[in-house]
């Protein structure tokens, strides 16, 4: 084997979770020769790109399908980016100090909030409650043509890093691993076809050439489900792909993130106001939520390859059966389905964004073409359920496939210790994980 084509550690899939561990190796571990390789042409083009997700970072303060115990754990996460961009000064560069609340409409809404305030202000002390008369002065647009007699109210903070580009975020990790690391290897627009395993060893078949590496860490969104598929690992795991489009706003509307409150029955986000950071701070109003049949949102559909991450089965019709037997969960696919198709979607949409800001009209929103992402919603098939949050697949062969529905680029680099621990640990490196947390979690 070649020395320039043989490494210990080769990562897959150059977006945030890929870049978060290429920089967590290099910075923080004694491994040398590590690989990353990119399909495309340049750096974090798909989900994490600014056009791609929401551009939030989810600390689980105003995310209401979250439990506490799952906020403490993605607030932990998310301050490690926070940290990590303090850390190189990219304070109001790549990360900006926005305000965000999730807002309750309506008496029903209103209780919830409040109780839910009185639950997570322990470990998120920052937040405050937020009544009508408060909300009147931090966002009018919220009450502008709203009926006097309907309650609102909000649980929210201006006093965290809450937007982030998490696409130049990913190229900021490449560029500081470099850095750290003479001895990183980065492979553009070079697609990983086949992995298999000969001896201690894992051959990467890249556009037929091979690479070799000791340990693979597989980041490639649900392409990770389709290589652990063709490898025989993850056999239990079928990927639901899910895209998410989105509008944007033509008149100055809100300041502030605004979420409204997640329906407990869907594991797909509520829809929520975001100022664009890249895009002057123009509000985009979504995601919506649609089952598509391919592995990426604005690139070419290879069927089988979706058939091969849903691989179908009596197990995986259940779970599609149990889901569209609820009337809540049928009722929001359909409704999904017509916020796509042009002449009725600006209309049918125009109604959920007025649930944030009532004096909205159609007239007033656009859809936002080839903006959107698309998340790998893993179907466990022994429990017959939707696997919320993040999957990973552990060989203990030396090979890893992750999949990171949101909040993946919110996990990044926690997700990145997590990997970290286990190279190290296989490899027999060093992992300064006393100083990780030092920079990063403390």
């Amino acid at each position: 084997m070649e020395k320039k084509h043989y490494y210990n550690v080769a990562i897959v899939g150059g977006g945030i979770s890929g870049t978060a561990l290429l920089y967590t190796l290099a910075k923080y571990t004694n491994i040398k020769d590590i690989a990353l390789f990119e399909k495309y042409d340049d750096l974090a083009t798909l989900n994490s790109s600014p056009k791609g997700n929401s551009q939030t970072l989810h600390c689980g303060d105003i995310e209401t399908n979250y439990t506490l115990e799952k906020a403490k754990i993605t607030n932990r996460t998310a301050t490690m980016v926070e940290n990590y961009g303090k850390l190189y000064g990219y304070e109001n560069k790549h990360m900006f100090q926005i305000p965000k609340m999730a807002l309750g409409v309506g008496d029903e809404e209103v209780a919830f909030i409040k109780k839910r305030y009185e639950e997570f202000k322990v470990e998120f002390p920052y937040m405050e409650y937020w009544d009508k008369a408060k909300l009147a002065e931090i966002e009018p647009a919220l009450l502008k043509g709203r009926d006097e007699n309907v309650d609102i109210a909000a649980m929210g903070t201006d006093k965290r890093w809450s937007a982030v580009n998490f696409g130049a975020i990913a190229k900021t990790f490449v560029e500081n691993a470099k850095k750290e690391n003479s001895s990183i290897d980065i492979h553009l627009s070079k697609e990983v076809e086949k992995i298999e395993k000969i001896g201690d060893k894992f051959e990467l078949t890249v556009q037929g050439k091979h690479f070799y590496a000791d340990y693979v860490v597989v980041n490639a969104g649900a392409h990770s489900l389709l290589l652990a598929h063709r490898m025989g690992h993850g056999l239990d795991f079928s990927c639901l792909p899910v895209g998410g489009s989105f509008y944007y706003s033509k008149i100055e509307s809100l300041k502030s993130k605004v979420y409204t409150i997640q329906n407990p029955k869907l594991p797909f986000a509520a829809i929520h106001g975001d100022p664009d950071i890249v895009k002057g701070n123009i509000i985009r109003f979504g995601p919506t939520a649609i089952v598509l049949p391919k592995l990426e949102r604005y690139h070419h559909a290879h069927f089988l390859d979706f058939l091969d991450t849903l691989a179908p089965s009596a197990e995986v019709l259940e779970v599609f059966y149990d889901l569209m037997h609820d009337a809540d969960i049928r009722d929001y696919a359909l409704k999904n389905f017509l916020y796509e198709v042009p002449g009725i979607r600006k209309k049918l949409f125009a109604k959920e964004v007025q649930k944030i800001v009532p004096s909205m009209t159609a007239d007033d929103i656009e859809f936002a073409d080839g903006v959107g992402g698309l998340r790998p919603q893993v179907i466990d098939k022994k429990t017959k359920k939707l696997f919320l949050g993040e999957a990973k697949i552990e060989t203990g062969e030396g090979i890893v496939f992750n999949m990171t529905p949101s909040p993946g680029a919110t996990s990044c680099l926690g997700n990145a210790f997590t990997d970290t621990e286990l190279i190290c640990k296989h490899l027999g490196a060093t992992f300064n994980s006393k100083q990780f947390n030092k920079e990063l979690v403390t």
